[in-house]
């Protein structure tokens, strides 16, 4: 899909989209090194490379829409605008974190944002996406909700059934597949038969739309195009950006199933570099102005990592508040 003209961020919306994605990038390897020095708590999975879809596709987003996220969410989260500072604190299994160290990487959550949560059930926020589809169209809201899954996720039963809901009753959800074209260990041509998981579609009469996942201003046009088609009752869209995880499914994951030349070729489609050879192509800020903006987001990320470890852990006998009784 080319670049598209119809919906285009202003000059302050891209310096924005550049500062979440370095935010993003510095703020998983802040995490890596946490767990080099075993300050985490749980196992993570970083979001290095796919940077581009995480933040091209919130930026497209309005006031009163929401998101769900995945086990590799915390770049949904940052795109969103939520706070490092209680991200990496919830990491670190401090009382200051997003649910006071209890919940760990794959459950970060913050309504007020539209961060409806992560999940660490492969797909499981993909039904949940939709059931906040109906409740928009209840509230009579003219919002959208945005479900982000893996290439995985899309061929599990939960997919197709809350594609298929919503399809047949229009519902404002964003089906938004980061296909980073590996399901752990597993290659996308050897689990499933079709090119692209947009695809998919067809089968439930809804639009089905595959993006470069590196280009974000690919990705916020789609985006945008898919909300306006949700909230004027055009229904759901599936739609797909093609990325890269640069670091392994997990963060002690050796990554044997793929060459280093393939990992090498994607990074230099880095979607920061892409932006910033657009940013300065156009004439929209200098190369030194780039770099102050990268200076002050590692230097944000470093004051993050010092609230995080200087946050007391959570007492033993908070342990059965905000749990919800079986």
């Amino acid at each position: 899909m080319k670049e598209q003209e119809k919906y285009t961020p202003s000059k302050e919306q891209k310096i924005e989209m550049f500062r979440k994605m370095c935010r993003i990038r510095q703020f998983e390897y802040k995490v890596a090194h946490f767990c080099q020095e075993k300050f985490n708590r749980g196992p993570l999975h970083l979001y290095v490379g796919e940077e581009g879809s995480a933040v091209g596709a919130c930026a497209a987003l309005e006031k009163g829409d929401y998101i769900t996220s995945t086990h590799r969410g915390h770049g949904h989260c940052i795109a969103m605008g939520g706070d490092v500072k209680r991200m990496l604190a919830e990491i670190a299994g401090r009382s200051t974190g997003y649910c006071k160290g209890k919940g760990g990487s794959m459950h970060i959550a913050d309504i007020d944002l539209g961060i409806i949560g992560a999940n660490g059930i492969v797909g499981g926020g993909i039904p949940i996406a939709m059931g906040a589809g109906i409740a928009l169209v209840n509230q009579n809201k003219k919002n959208v909700i945005v479900c982000f899954f893996g290439d995985g996720a899309s061929n599990i039963g939960s997919f197709h059934e809350a594609v298929n809901m919503a399809s047949i009753w229009d519902l404002p959800v964003i089906f938004f597949c980061e296909n980073n074209l590996y399901g752990i260990s597993g290659h996308t041509k050897d689990t499933m038969n079709i090119k692209d998981v947009s695809e998919r579609a067809k089968a439930y009469g809804i639009a089905g739309v595959t993006v470069d996942g590196n280009n974000i201003l690919e990705v916020y046009s789609a985006t945008k195009e898919a909300r306006e088609r949700a909230i004027s009752g055009g229904g759901p869209t599936l739609l797909e950006a093609k990325t890269y995880r640069w670091m392994g499914h997990w963060h002690a994951d050796p990554c044997r199933y793929r060459t280093e030349e393939e990992v090498e070729e994607w990074k230099k489609k880095c979607p920061i570099k892409f932006l910033r050879r657009h940013l300065t192509g156009e004439g929209l800020f200098t190369e030194e102005q780039l770099d102050e903006v990268e200076n002050e987001i590692k230097t944000e990320i470093e004051q993050t990592e010092q609230f995080a470890l200087n946050s007391p852990e959570p007492d033993p006998e908070e342990a059965l508040e905000d749990v919800y009784p079986s």
